[in-house]
């Protein structure tokens, strides 16, 4: 295995939130008299801080408003979140094949710590992720490397021993930022040719094809 550890974004990574995100998002522009969103606008921000979220759907930069904007989102999403989430077919195989390999596994995602707890728990995956850094974890969102750095220093591991795994172009720009190997999967909205853009060891369709084409060549 040419990795000690494998970090994972979460949401259209290993997971997927839309519903849940949507109905979130809807529900705190509503609370500031503003029109609903169309879901695929909600989509292309998943992965966003949600400061970045209420900015790129509205052009509202008003902190006291973006301020609000979270606090109603975060209202509604501790009613629907966890149980309008759902971990990808494959992605269980993938963490357990990891785990057997013994790779560290982690998360590194602008979603609430708690919020990822309580999905694992929900989907009996809790046991499957060794370290976990949410956006309350962190002074800066992605692409900031705060967050892989973090995980790095956890597990005192150099560099290039850490593979980030991720849907967006702001997780390839996270990998880049903290100087390690970056891994693109096309299961969220954002496409191949996006992601080729960046500095990647190979952008894959889907967990279970980066596993075979990657992870088993080094069986």
């Amino acid at each position: 295995m040419k990795y000690d550890a494998v970090v994972f974004d979460f949401d259209y990574t290993l997971g997927d939130s839309t519903e849940g995100i949507v109905a979130s998002v809807n529900y705190g522009l509503g609370k500031l008299g503003r029109p609903s969103a169309e879901r695929e606008a909600v989509r292309k921000t998943i992965g966003l801080s949600l400061k970045e979220t209420y900015h790129a759907l509205t052009g509202d930069t008003s902190e006291e408003r973006t301020v609000l904007f979270e606090t109603y989102f975060r209202e509604k999403a501790d009613e629907i979140m966890v149980g309008d989430t759902k971990l990808f077919p494959d992605t269980e195989e993938m963490l357990q094949y990891l785990k057997n390999k013994g790779v560290h596994t982690g998360i590194v995602t602008t979603k609430y710590h708690y919020r990822i707890v309580a999905i694992l728990a929900s989907c009996q995956a809790t046991e499957l992720i060794g370290v976990i850094v949410g956006g309350e974890d962190v002074k800066a969102p992605k692409p900031d490397p705060e967050g892989l750095l973090s995980v790095l220093e956890t597990w005192n591991l150099p560099k290039g021993q850490l593979l980030y795994v991720g849907d967006s172009v702001v997780d390839a720009k996270t990998a880049q930022a903290a100087g390690v190997d970056f891994a693109g999967v096309t299961t969220g909205a954002t496409s191949k040719e996006e992601l080729s853009k960046y500095p990647c060891i190979g952008v894959y369709g889907s967990l279970g094809e980066l596993k075979r084409a990657l992870f088993c060549a080094y069986e």
